[in-house]
């Protein structure tokens, strides 16, 4: 299967398709009665949709996965979508309406449809002989943030113990970048301990540093953000790096 060429990220709301834009009406409307937030559109991820959406009306079936086709996760990410968490939903049937009563009637459906974890959709629909086929793409999205962003998202974390920040983070980019160890500086003072992690949420320290900032054994903190290491697939995440004197 040749790789598909998605559009641009960027799209506006009023290029929704209309039959499209009914089901994230009607996807919010019981999401608002069920307390969860409302999604917002996430066109890459509706590019990834659309790809996966011409499968199904070209087979005339509904499926998750076709033979020699990447999966959800992959397809989201060819298409430069950003997230932690994926899921997703297709469908067979004559409306929009009666898309989201079939999916409010499917335990698993219904739980990807109003999960509050997820933040952002993408939808494809596709006329077909038999009806409209239906993808829809859920996610909780990664914000893309520069090296700096990063680092003061980190920062203004442990700030809040009261532990003063090194401004120069080339040590603690170079430990960032190892796997292990405690780095050594060729001079000046030498950090105590270090904590290296990645995520994909950048609102709140690993517990055991946390732990280690109350403590009142440090002073001082450096913090670097880096590329991440091993394995992280189609999902979105960041490498991290504290060292603390």
């Amino acid at each position: 299967m040749t790789t598909p060429v998605f559009p641009a990220r960027a799209q506006s709301s009023a290029a929704i398709q209309p039959e499209a834009a009914q089901i994230l009406s009607l996807a919010n409307e019981a999401r608002a009665q069920d307390g969860a937030a409302p999604l917002q559109w996430d066109a890459a991820l509706a590019a990834a949709a659309r790809q996966h959406c011409q499968l199904m009306a070209a087979n005339r079936s509904i499926s998750h996965q076709y033979p020699g086709e990447p999966d959800a996760s992959e397809r989201a990410h060819q298409a430069d979508a950003h997230f932690s968490l994926i899921e997703e939903n297709v469908a067979l049937a004559p409306t929009p309406a009666a898309i989201h009563n079939a999916w409010m009637n499917s335990p698993h459906h219904r739980s990807n449809l109003l999960n509050p974890d997820v933040d952002h959709v993408g939808i494809a629909v596709i006329a077909g002989r038999d009806g409209l086929y239906v993808v829809a793409d859920y996610e909780r999205i990664v914000v893309v943030l520069s090296q700096s962003q990063v680092e003061s998202k980190i920062a203004a974390l442990v700030k809040t113990s009261g532990i003063a920040l090194q401004s120069d983070a080339t040590l603690a980019r170079a430990a960032c970048a190892t796997d292990d160890g405690m780095p050594r500086a060729a001079s000046g003072p030498q950090p105590h301990y270090v904590m290296r992690w990645q995520t994909a949420a950048l609102t709140q320290l690993p517990q055991e540093l946390t732990d280690k900032l109350v403590s009142g054994r440090y002073r001082k903190a450096a913090v670097a953000n880096c590329p991440t290491q091993g394995e992280e697939g189609s999902f979105t995440a960041y490498r991290l790096a504290v060292l603390l004197y």
